[in-house]
């Protein structure tokens, strides 16, 4: 079985040599067919370029004949068209068959250009008729271009706008079809809104008739600014420009801005290179004639406005304003009574009346905020910081100067002097409400005029006038403060003056005294209270604490003085130590550590009056005492009633 299985294999083995052997000569025979092939191939794509080269150099010499043939083929046709136009019949079907418009059209408009160099004295007839047919065609054209359009064929206005396109008329199709796409296009109440639509419809269409859109689009947009716009902002504006500059000024900002606004939409089409200064001169050339004096009219009015707003708040109080002078006398008086602190003039009653009104000031920075705010719109750049420093300064003029100056002015005349009896201090009312509103002057300030001045040369300006107004206002306001602190301790020294009485600290029964501190002291403390408490309502930060420390400081030295008015018995001295420790109780209501320190070492100094003789040196030797001049301490040991005493002067000693 081995040797047959062999056997097969080794036949089978030389079957698949000698296959093999075939095979490899068959290969052998296709690789030279191929290679014939090949060789076969090369010189047939030799011949085809060969060819092909000839093929183009017959195509160039048939087209330098065909194109001189075409020419003269042309010239031909139109020479006889001429001939028909010089005969004066015109037979050929193109001019008879409407159909044939466009092939007409081609034809009449190279004819008109051929017989623009013709002499006149010879073709003046021939040329009259061809411009004449050139006109008719024309005509037709733009005919059928209006008829498409109402149609709305697109395809067949494209058509034949692309044939008007060499015509002069062409233009005028153009028109044409502005004119038809405004037909029915304003039919809401806003006519900037029809604008907006009517361009954005426009500029969807255009381009598929027109070879030239952008242009197109944007003569649409110049013949709506400069005939539907410009006549109704002339409308809008004319009728009030003279009798109405409040509603003047509102339409004109209204419509500015509306326009502007309109503008801005159509950026986003294509109007050709510079459609920004485009645009900016169709806006300028609607209202130029408004914004040339533009600030006249609006400084004009709000001064009229700022005017009649004030004197109608003072007509509603029924007070006539009196003239605050100017000049050298004035200043000189201003001079004298802040270094004085003398009342000049008469010294009028406004019967707690403060002449500020904050709806005064708000209604004045309301109309200053919206005139800025046109001002910002309507200004032309460069003109803009003169502008608003122009407002700045009415605004200045009516609520700083004619209202609020005005109220310190009546205020400090309306504080009464320091021996008065029951006044009516009432100034601090005014500080308060002038530190609110120069606030809100403040704030409009930062707001609404800073961001037009802030690059020029005008924010010192302001800011220097500013600062002058801020520190003339601080100088009365101090002026009239310190002056009311004055007038404070006055009420205060009369109060001491009526309730005070000898016998209080040297009392008939020193063994039946009952109260614990004296009635002039209740009454004073209840006064300093009411007064600290109005000064903390009427200022704010630290403001508040330096006036309560000047009055602090004050109402001490009173204190001091007045306790050194009388004599003291032991049960007196008891009694002033009382008056004392409720004097610091009302000065701890200041919270300003000086105030109540002076306080602590008055009541030191008061142990003195009660303290028994051989104890003097000791407490004059403590802590609150030690420090002080010895004068001060013998002052108070000399009020007592027992001082002259061999005894306690040699103590003292």
């Amino acid at each position: 079985m081995d040797e047959r299985i062999q056997r097969k294999v080794e036949k089978l083995e030389q079957q698949c040599q000698k296959e093999a052997k075939e095979f490899a000569k068959k290969v052998q025979e296709l690789q030279k067919s191929n290679q014939v092939a090949f060789q076969h191939f090369q010189e047939l794509d030799e011949h085809i370029s060969y060819v092909a080269t000839k093929v183009c150099h017959l195509g160039d010499q048939l087209e330098g004949v065909n194109t001189p043939r075409q020419r003269a083929v042309e010239a031909q046709k139109l020479m006889k068209y001429f001939n028909e136009f010089l005969d004066g019949e015109l037979k050929s079907d193109v001019f008879t068959n409407s159909e044939k418009i466009k092939e007409a059209a081609d034809i009449i408009q190279k004819l008109h250009l051929i017989a623009q160099e013709l002499p006149f004295d010879r073709f003046s007839e021939v040329k009259s008729k061809i411009a004449s047919k050139y006109h008719d065609l024309e005509c037709q054209l733009i005919q059928e271009f209006t008829s498409a359009q109402r149609r709305g064929e697109i395809s067949r206005m494209r058509e034949v706008a692309a044939v008007l396109l060499h015509f002069k008329g062409y233009s005028h199709c153009v028109d044409v079809y502005i004119k038809q796409c405004q037909e029915g296009a304003y039919l809401r109440n806003d006519i900037f809104e029809d604008a907006a639509i009517l361009c954005q419809r426009v500029n969807k269409q255009v381009g598929d008739i027109f070879s030239n859109p952008e242009t197109v689009l944007a003569k649409l947009i110049q013949n709506v600014f400069e005939i539907k716009l410009q006549s109704f902002v002339k409308d809008q504006l004319e009728e009030c420009r003279k009798s109405d500059a409040e509603q003047y000024l509102k339409n004109l900002y209204d419509l500015y801005t509306r326009t502007t606004n309109l503008s801005s939409r159509l950026m986003e089409f294509n109007l050709g290179t510079d459609k920004q200064t485009f645009l900016s001169k169709l806006i300028k050339s609607i209202f130029i004639s408004y914004l040339e004096n533009y600030i006249e009219v609006e400084t004009g009015y709000l001064k009229s406005r700022s005017a009649m707003i004030l004197q109608r708040y003072y007509d509603s109080k029924n007070h006539q304003k009196r003239s605050i002078g100017t000049g050298g006398i004035q200043d000189l008086k201003e001079r004298i009574r802040q270094r004085t602190n003398l009342p000049l003039g008469p010294s009028i009653d406004t019967h707690g009346e403060t002449f500020l009104s904050q709806e005064v000031v708000v209604n004045l920075l309301q109309e200053t905020k919206q005139a800025f705010e046109r001002c910002h719109r309507l200004s032309d750049p460069s003109d803009l910081p003169r502008n608003a420093f122009r407002i700045f300064t009415i605004l200045v003029e009516f609520l700083c100067i004619e209202h609020i100056d005005y109220a310190l002015e009546t205020g400090l005349a309306g504080i009464p002097s320091s021996d008065s009896r029951n006044a009516n201090l009432y100034f601090l009312d005014v500080v308060q409400q002038a530190n609110t509103i120069f606030h809100l002057f403040d704030k409009q300030f930062n707001d609404h005029l800073m961001p037009l001045i802030s690059s020029s040369p005008k924010l010192s300006e302001c800011l220097q006038k500013k600062k002058e107004i801020i520190e003339q206002m601080e100088m009365k306001l101090d002026t009239g403060i310190d002056r009311t602190l004055n007038c404070m301790i006055g009420q205060m020294k009369h109060i001491l003056a009526a309730e005070q009485k000898k016998t209080d600290f040297k009392p008939e029964d020193e063994n039946n005294v009952l109260i614990q501190y004296t009635n002039a002291c209740v009454k004073v403390c209840a006064y300093v209270r009411k007064q600290v408490e109005k000064i903390k309502n009427s200022m704010d930060g630290k403001n508040v604490d330096t006036v309560l420390m000047e009055l602090g400081v004050r109402f001490h030295r009173l204190i001091y003085e007045h306790l050194q008015q009388y004599s003291y018995s032991c049960m007196g001295g008891m009694l002033a130590i009382c008056d004392v420790a409720e004097y610091r109780k009302c000065a701890k209501d200041f919270k300003i550590p000086l105030v109540l320190q002076l306080f602590d070492t008055l009541h030191a100094l008061c142990n003195l009056l009660v303290v028994a003789p051989d104890n003097l040196k000791q407490v004059c030797s403590g802590e609150q005492l030690a420090n002080l001049d010895k004068n001060i301490l013998h002052s108070f040991v000399q009020l007592r009633a027992d001082y002259r005493s061999a005894r306690l002067a040699r103590h003292f000693s």
